[in-house]
C-alpha cells in the first residue's frame, strides 16, 4: 500500500498538459517563450547582418542611429550596427545564461533542501543556518562583487547568478521535504525496514518534481532578469557579446535622441520575464492536486 500511495503522481501528464493549455494567459506566455527562443535558435539563419557589423549606411550623416524602419526593422545603435540582429543574438546570450544559472541553482538547492530535510540532525541545522546566512545577503549586491572579482563572461556571469539564486530552492525543498519525510507511507517504509535511499529516490524525490519544475520555470524570469541588472551595470556579459542588458548599458547616453535603443530591448526583458511567470503560475496551479476540481 506504501508503494502505491507513494508511487501516485500528483497529476498525471497528459491531464495536467490539457488543464495548461486551457488557460489563456500560459498560452500567452508560451507563445512568447516559443518566439524568442525559435528567434535565438534561428539567429544565424535569419539575422540579416553579423551582430557586430558596423554598417556604412548605419547612421545618419551627422553620425546618430538610424530609426526602426526600411532595411533595419528596430533600427541602428550608435556604432551603425543593426539592433534587430544584436536582439536576436542578445537573446541566445540572455537565455543561455538563465536556463544554465538557473539549472546550477536548482540542482544546489535541490541538493541541499533533499539533505537538510531528510537527514536532519546537526547537518541540517548546519545546512539550513548557512542557507539563511545567504538569505541574509541582497543577491544583487552579492552578485556585483562575485561578477567585480572573477573576469565577466558568459559562463561566469552564469555561475555567479547560481551562487547567489539557489537558496529559495533550498528553503522551498527542505520545506517539501520536511513534510514528505513525516507522511504515513514513509513511516510504513521504515517499519518494513526499507534503506534510506529507497525512500529517498522512491518516495521522497518523485514527488519533488512538481515543485521543481514550478521553481524552474519561475526562476528562469529571475535569472534572466539578473543577467540584464548585471550585464547593464557593466559586471555581466561583457561587449561585443551581445546581450539584452548590454544593449541597455551601450545605448543609455542615447535614451533621448533614440529612445528605441532602451525601449526595446527593455519591453524585451519585460516580456520574456513576464512569460516565465505566467507558465510558471500556470504550472503552479495545474500540478496542484488541490486544484484538479477548479478547472
Amino acid at each position: 500500500m506504501a508503494d502505491t500511495a507513494a508511487s501516485l503522481p500528483p497529476t498525471a501528464p497528459a491531464s495536467a498538459l490539457r488543464r495548461l493549455l486551457r488557460r489563456k494567459l500560459a498560452l500567452f506566455g508560451l507563445a512568447i517563450i516559443v518566439l524568442v527562443v525559435g528567434g535565438a535558435v534561428c539567429a544565424p539563419w535569419i539575422a540579416p547582418f553579423a551582430p557586430d557589423e558596423q554598417l556604412f549606411d548605419g547612421l545618419t550623416l551627422f553620425g546618430e542611429p538610424l530609426p526602426p524602419g526600411g532595411q533595419f526593422l528596430m533600427g541602428t545603435d550608435l556604432l551603425g550596427r543593426d539592433l534587430f540582429t544584436r536582439m536576436l543574438y542578445g537573446a541566445r546570450t540572455s537565455l543561455i545564461i538563465g536556463v544554465a544559472a538557473n539549472g546550477v541553482a536548482l540542482v544546489i538547492g535541490t541538493l541541499v533542501g533533499v539533505l537538510a530535510g531528510f537527514r536532519r540532525g546537526w547537518l541540517g541545522a548546519l545546512l539550513m543556518r548557512f542557507t539563511d546566512l545567504m538569505m541574509a545577503f541582497p543577491a544583487l549586491l552579492l552578485a556585483i562583487c562575485l561578477a567585480a572579482i572573477f573576469q565577466p563572461s558568459l559562463w561566469i556571469v552564469a555561475m555567479v547568478i547560481a551562487l547567489v539564486n539557489w537558496v529559495q530552492t533550498a528553503r522551498v525543498v527542505y520545506t517539501e521535504t520536511t513534510s514528505l519525510a513525516e507522511r504515513e507511507f514513509v513511516a510504513a517504509e521504515k517499519t518494513l525496514g526499507a534503506s534510506q535511499a529507497r525512500i529517498l529516490f522512491r518516495h521522497i524525490l518523485p514527488h519533488l518534481v512538481p515543485t521543481l519544475i514550478v521553481w524552474g520555470t519561475l526562476g528562469i524570469s529571475v535569472t534572466v532578469l539578473l543577467e540584464a541588472t548585471l550585464s547593464f551595470l557593466g559586471v555581466g556579459v561583457q561587449p561585443p557579446t551581445p546581450s539584452w542588458g548590454n544593449i541597455i548599458f551601450e545605448n543609455q547616453t542615447y535614451f533621448q535622441a533614440a529612445p528605441w535603443l532602451v525601449f526595446i530591448p527593455g519591453a524585451a526583458i519585460l516580456l520574456l520575464a513576464l512569460a516565465f511567470n505566467l507558465v510558471g503560475d500556470a504550472l503552479r496551479d495545474v500540478l496542484d492536486p488541490t486544484q484538479r476540481g477548479n478547472d
